[in-house]
């Protein structure tokens, strides 16, 4: 008999183009239902994974689809929006000033001092920090970056540092790097 799949318990899916490279993460519903409507093929399937039913019908929700249909992904789309939120995931929720956990960003050269709000001018940092360095320069305090901020690399970067990747999709993920 098939378990019933619990609502509580997502499984994300990953979604491949129709050459086969990745394109981004979609819900289990999201995926059934691109399946179910001829969009797409499922790929490889999660041992004991959950099936969504109706009333004629139990299908398996996969582990990885792939598009029936190649999709280009426009030029500008491969360097993500600059967020905060993107921000604190490039450089891995930690402050560039003292490694601490950040909560905000910083701009490098600052605003009031002609530094523009681009992805090589804007750092994780906490709080602390940020207030301490006010409008100031970096050479002003003496402090100095560990790193080279920069845009990430493509549209998959936010793949790439999943804490936790199915191994199912690493063959997938690899490629793309």
């Amino acid at each position: 008999m098939l378990d019933p799949v619990s609502l509580s318990r997502m499984e994300p899916v990953l979604l491949l183009n129709a050459t086969y490279e990745p394109l981004t993460l979609v819900s289990d519903r999201r995926a059934v239902v691109l399946i179910l409507s001829g969009r797409a093929e499922a790929v490889a399937q999660r041992p004991n994974g959950p099936v969504f039913h109706s009333e004629r019908l139990a299908v398996y929700v996969p582990a990885i689809v792939r598009l029936s249909h190649m999709v280009k992904i426009p030029r500008w789309a491969r360097t993500p929006p600059l967020t905060r939120r993107a921000v604190l995931h490039r450089d891995g929720g930690r402050c560039a000033y003292c490694s601490e956990a950040a909560d905000t960003v910083d701009h490098v050269v600052p605003r009031s001092r002609g530094g523009q709000h681009e992805w090589t001018n804007v750092v994780a940092s906490c709080k602390q920090d940020n207030l301490r360095k006010g409008d100031r320069l970096l050479e002003e305090l003496g402090w100095s970056l560990p790193f080279k901020p920069s845009a990430p690399d493509g549209h998959l970067w936010r793949l790439r540092h999943l804490a936790e990747v199915d191994p199912l999709w690493e063959p997938y993920l690899a490629f793309a790097s």
